[in-house]
């Protein structure tokens, strides 16, 4: 597989101290650089930064898939299956209140995937998916 180059989200947050609790502490993405009005995130290596820009929030409008109301803007990672578990482990221990719980959709059909959502404390909705087997990502 073709190593990809590294993706930039910039998105809106309410508090930085509290974009780095979720991003820094919770899901484990090690602080890049940052200011006063902003932070950027490794995560899971791909630069995510949070700007300080409250009037920018504002809840996703939702669209049905497979049975599950989908934030229509989020954003996430597909991870391997192992570390899908495990990080649906830790959030669950953690108390995480979930949009969507971790389960799995398209049972039986060539897009199969454990998926799972949550907010951020800003209300980003954030989306951590995964394959038994990665090469039908884009399966039809």
């Amino acid at each position: 597989m073709q190593e990809l180059p590294p993706f930039h989200l910039a998105f809106p947050v309410h508090s930085l101290e509290e974009a780095r609790a979720f991003y820094g502490g919770l899901l484990g993405c090690p602080e890049g650089r940052s200011s006063e009005t902003w932070v950027d995130f490794d995560f899971y290596g791909h630069q995510i930064v949070a700007h300080l820009a409250p009037q920018e929030l504002h809840a996703a409008a939702a669209h049905d898939v497979d049975g599950d109301d989908v934030p229509v803007r989020h954003f996430g990672v597909v991870l391997d299956m192992a570390a899908w578990h495990a990080l649906a482990e830790k959030l669950r221990e953690a108390g995480t209140r979930f949009v969507i719980e971790p389960h799995v959709r398209f049972k039986g059909q060539p897009g199969e995937q454990a998926t799972m959502f949550l907010l951020d404390p800003s209300g980003n909705a954030l989306e951590f998916k995964a394959f038994a087997d990665r090469s039908k990502l884009f399966a039809k």
